[in-house]
């Protein structure tokens, strides 16, 4: 399987919350940005951003993959529940972008540098 179907693979378990089949997708040591989840505290971590955004849907806008690495940009048009990166989102639709590199190590995620694109959000809550 190439690293682009694997990782079209690994969103497409994200979008369906398949969290049995997560654990095909990470590494069981995953870190992200910087911080060491392991599997368990990866998964964790995506439970609690579907709980907070229940529309949540990863789509991608633009991915490029050498032999270890995805890059991509990620575009989400969702509803937060209550505040959101310390926002007043309460529900409000908003559409903002992540900028996300992934290493990959034995066809996994292992490493996850994202950057989330908050000056979007605070843009869309201004009146």
């Amino acid at each position: 399987m190439s690293l682009e179907s694997n990782y079209r693979g690994y969103i497409a378990c994200l979008n369906a919350q398949d969290w049995a089949r997560l654990g095909d997708f990470v590494h069981e040591d995953a870190v992200h940005n910087g911080d060491r989840f392991g599997l368990a505290g990866y998964r964790r971590m995506l439970e609690r951003d579907f709980r907070e955004i229940p529309d949540l849907r990863f789509n991608i806008e633009l991915l490029v993959c050498d032999a270890d690495h995805v890059s991509a940009r990620l575009v989400f048009d969702c509803s937060p529940k209550g505040e959101f990166f310390g926002l007043p989102i309460n529900g409000r639709r908003v559409t903002f972008q992540e900028h996300v590199i992934y290493k990959f190590r034995d066809g996994k995620v292992a490493q996850v540098w994202s950057v989330i694109d908050t000056g979007a959000i605070v843009r869309q809550l201004s009146p």
